[in-house]
């Protein structure tokens, strides 16, 4: 495998993709008032698809680079992005844009955790910080609401939706690491996409709502922001490495905050002032603690 030769491409495609994938949350909060949950996941994963067919085939993986070996690895892989998504909108929809995307940066926390179990990965001292932090992070974070004598219930199941979100995530990651050993990044791209929109496509006896011409506008902009950002992610790790692109995954929290003042003028609570250096702290320490404790051999 060659080195990553264009660190400073690395690192631009990265922010790139943090902005991508904002304008996406964008979206999916303007369309949630108006627009059934199932649906919104159905168009952000049909237009999703187009960038990431045109990806591939330009990369000649498209069909030859979809065949597999393990469909029952993907299958359980795509169940977990695919739910990962409903709650990660439904959490988009209840809560300001900022603490959504925040809560989603436990991930590394509990993938950690989630290694431990699965995996049979070593409980250290450093992964047990890490929650420390994370958990101290969402005690402060909700603490304004169960102690300030009313219960707000809107925000405390956006909350729970969060934390659940970045769960269903975290056991994604660990399927998508075992499945990198003899699968491709594309295969394993396409697969979770078209289990998205069989995921949304199951809501339709519920009912999906006629889009206008403005609500179609948001689904196909939605679609397309989610694929394009999944895009700049993987060519960001084509060029330069994990470690150097790590420092730049926290500068995405700053444009849904922007996007919090900017365009739904919310003010930023002081839970989330005071919650955000702990949930990134815990989350930097189980992504940095994670790769030397994997490469290192068992005694």
């Amino acid at each position: 495998m060659t080195r990553p030769e264009n660190p400073t491409l690395g690192i631009g495609l990265r922010l790139l993709s943090g902005v991508l994938f904002t304008g996406m949350v964008i979206c999916v909060k303007i369309l949630s008032d108006a627009v059934p949950l199932g649906q919104i996941v159905f168009f952000r994963s049909f237009f999703a698809l187009i960038p990431l067919v045109i990806f591939l085939m330009v990369r000649h993986e498209f069909p030859s680079g979809l065949r597999t070996a393990r469909p029952f690895g993907h299958l359980v892989r795509s169940f977990f992005g695919a739910a990962a998504m409903f709650t990660s909108f439904a959490s988009v929809a209840l809560l300001p844009l900022a603490e959504a995307i925040l809560l989603a940066q436990l991930t590394p926390v509990l993938t950690a955790l989630a290694a431990v179990v699965i995996l049979h990965e070593r409980l250290t001292k450093w992964r047990a910080l890490a929650l420390a932090f994370g958990l101290g992070g969402v005690l402060v974070l909700v603490g304004p609401d169960v102690g300030g004598g009313e219960l707000d219930g809107r925000r405390l199941l956006g909350i729970g939706l969060g934390l659940l979100t970045a769960l269903l995530t975290a056991f994604a990651l660990i399927m998508v690491r075992s499945l990198t050993r003899t699968e491709s990044p594309g295969a394993i791209a396409f697969y979770f996409v078209i289990a998205s929109m069989v995921g949304g496509v199951l809501t339709l006896p519920w009912g999906w709502a006629p889009p206008d011409a403005h609500t179609l506008a948001l689904l196909v902009l939605a679609g397309l922001f989610g694929g394009f950002a999944h895009i700049a992610m993987t060519l960001s790790f084509r060029h330069a490495e994990a470690s150097r692109l790590a420092p730049f995954e926290y500068v995405a929290l700053l444009w849904p905050i922007l996007a919090d003042i900017l365009i739904f003028r919310l003010p930023l609570a002081t839970s989330f002032l005071f919650a955000l250096p702990l949930v990134l702290m815990g989350a930097a320490i189980a992504a940095a603690e994670r790769k030397p404790k994997l490469e290192k051999p068992q005694p």
